[in-house]
């Protein structure tokens, strides 16, 4: 499955990824302690939702634009992080993770940003020219071990690959039980789509005997069965996750699942552990 950032910018898998992760960082940041924040996949930092290519999926009219539609209060940091990067009320800009961490970013944490493509490299460049970010240009996977463990104590990797390549899941795992060696205690969230169930249900399995003690899994499906052949939905593996974050999801979850059911359909989120 190819899923570049620009055509999907603020669907509603951005929509639950960001606002999780907006989540997760709060709680971490609950401790004094720096953080050190890493992004392997960081696409170009910003997105035009009224550009060619977002503009062709349409996909943010079902994500962010009804995401803003909702008044429910779970869901204004992630609204107030897209509407930082706009002026006026409906979002035409979308930020990609490396803003949204940014935003979020205090004076003892750091943020590291990798992008490989060369183009999107330099767009990143640009969006976060004036910010205290690194931005590498490195192979994605080579990056997330070789920053491994960082300068501070906590942190968090974001993993955010578009699936380009038919290897990316097992890259991921291998990589995952590399760095889980070096790093432990570290949190990691890797973003996944869902499209074909069987596929995913395998990935699970390897996942699952990497043996990682506490390894959440976050499935958001759009529709009540699945779809055969097309997109049905996104999720994320949280390796880590504070107890705190894990306490106060269920209705964030609830939230998303009811803001994003396409019409007809209630959707559902799972979460539990992939061990269980």
């Amino acid at each position: 499955m190819n899923y570049r950032h620009s055509f999907h910018a603020g669907n509603s898998a951005d929509v639950v990824k960001h606002s999780l992760l907006i989540s997760l960082v709060q709680t971490l940041q609950h401790k004094q302690g720096g953080l050190t924040l890493i992004d392997t996949h960081a696409g170009r930092g910003l997105y035009d939702l009224d550009g060619d290519e977002a503009k062709r999926t349409g996909e943010a009219t079902r994500g962010v634009l009804q995401a803003f539609a909702d008044p429910n209060p779970l869901l204004d940091d992630y609204r107030a992080a897209v509407q930082a990067v706009n002026r006026g009320g409906e979002p035409h800009l979308y930020p990609g993770s490396p803003q949204f961490l940014a935003q979020l970013l205090r004076p003892q944490d750091f943020l590291i940003l990798n992008e490989k493509h060369p183009e999107d490299a330099y767009a990143l460049r640009g969006v976060m020219r004036g910010s205290s970010a690194a931005v590498h240009e490195r192979d994605a996977y080579e990056l997330w071990l070789a920053m491994l463990p960082p300068r501070t104590a906590r942190g968090v990797v974001v993993v955010d690959p578009p699936y380009e390549q038919p290897d990316e899941r097992a890259r991921i795992t291998a990589t995952l039980a590399a760095a889980h060696r070096k790093w432990a205690h570290g949190v990691t969230v890797i973003w996944f789509p869902l499209k074909d169930g069987a596929t995913h249900w395998r990935w699970k399995e390897q996942l699952r005997k990497l043996g990682i003690p506490k390894l959440l899994r976050v499935e958001h499906w759009l529709y009540d069965s699945e779809q055969p052949g097309i997109y049905n939905g996104a999720g994320l593996f949280i390796v880590n996750p504070p107890y705190a974050f894990t306490q106060t999801l269920p209705p964030l979850l609830e939230a998303l699942r009811a803001t994003l059911a396409p019409e007809g359909h209630k959707g559902e989120i799972i979460s539990d552990w992939l061990g269980d």
